[in-house]
């Protein structure tokens, strides 16, 4: 009986193994898109034409640093959700088996491209620098996916909201990416620009509406997630600037000093920084006067009965 059982349970699990692998793959979907073509390398060690650059599965790049946290935390996001949802109805290590396929994409995808980059690379300590701070960031990227992804599916109303604020703003960078492809020379329209910029405060105020504020923890929660809204783009920008300017790349203390400095200014609230925080604030309240009525219409339609 023993040994007919365990089979049994494995097959129970593929379906959420598939929905890991399916949940990270859509988060490269931006990536894939784009063909997949390595972007040129200032450190490549032959002069070789964008088109004939390898294909990889991340676009390890100084200069996109910020789309590959997108990529990556934003289809473990994707997985979170989908358990959340289905939640009743999962076997025992179902969310196991969701992470496993998750983050064996993601650990492919990283391990795929920076054996690749490495190939191509100069032999030198610059070189070995880059790749090495591609690979940290693209694996820690992978680590806080799958905190988000435990916690979106599996925590109390307050981790998931708090894990949610942190997936509203790679989602952000991740539509940002979809919508706005590397090289695209076609000029963005206002809808797709207002779509980057205000969807991580509309999914934020939606997370925050549904868990409610009817306790200690969620107020925290939607708190974090109003910090986030505000101190995120400032990180993304500093991150940017900093690993994107060419001429300190021989000066990682330097970049690292660079990007301290546009992070702090970066924080002064402007019009840009409050609006993403009236916006999330207003989704919230709408959200959660729309639940309230829903639950009055229910406790109505149960009186009559």
């Amino acid at each position: 009986m023993e040994t007919h059982s365990v089979p049994a349970t494995a097959r129970a699990l593929i379906p959420y193994f598939i929905l890991g692998v399916a949940s990270a793959t859509i988060g490269l979907l931006p990536w894939i898109l784009t063909g997949m073509r390595l972007p040129l390398q200032n450190l490549w060690a032959s002069a070789t034409p964008p088109d004939d650059m390898p294909l990889v599965l991340l676009p390890f790049s100084q200069y996109l640093l910020t789309l590959i946290v997108g990529l990556l935390v934003t289809g473990s996001a994707i997985a979170g959700i989908i358990s959340r949802l289905s939640k009743p109805r999962h076997p025992r290590f179902a969310l196991t088996a969701v992470a496993m396929g998750t983050v064996g994409v993601q650990l492919t995808a990283t391990l795929q491209t920076f054996n690749t980059v490495g190939d191509g690379l100069l032999r030198n300590s610059a070189a070995e620098l880059y790749l090495t701070a591609l690979l940290y960031g693209s694996i820690a990227s992978i680590l806080i996916g799958l905190l988000v992804l435990v916690l979106i599916a599996k925590a109390p109303a307050p981790g998931a909201v708090a894990a949610s604020s942190i997936a509203a703003v790679c989602c952000g960078l991740w539509l940002e990416g979809l919508l706005f492809p590397i090289d695209s020379l076609a000029t963005p329209s206002a809808a797709a620009l207002a779509l980057v910029r205000w969807s991580p405060a509309v999914i934020l105020g939606v997370a925050v509406g549904i868990a409610g504020l009817k306790s200690v923890g969620r107020v925290l929660a939607a708190v974090f997630g109003v910090l986030m809204l505000w101190v995120a783009p400032a990180l993304f920008t500093a991150i940017s600037v900093g690993g994107g300017t060419r001429v300190l790349a021989y000066q990682p203390a330097a970049m690292a000093q660079l990007g301290a400095e546009v992070f702090l200014n970066t924080l002064h609230p402007t019009p840009s920084t409050l609006v993403p925080l009236a916006i999330a604030v207003a989704v919230t309240v709408l959200v959660l006067a729309v639940s309230r009525t829903v639950r009055r219409g229910k406790l109505s339609r149960v009186a009559v009965r």
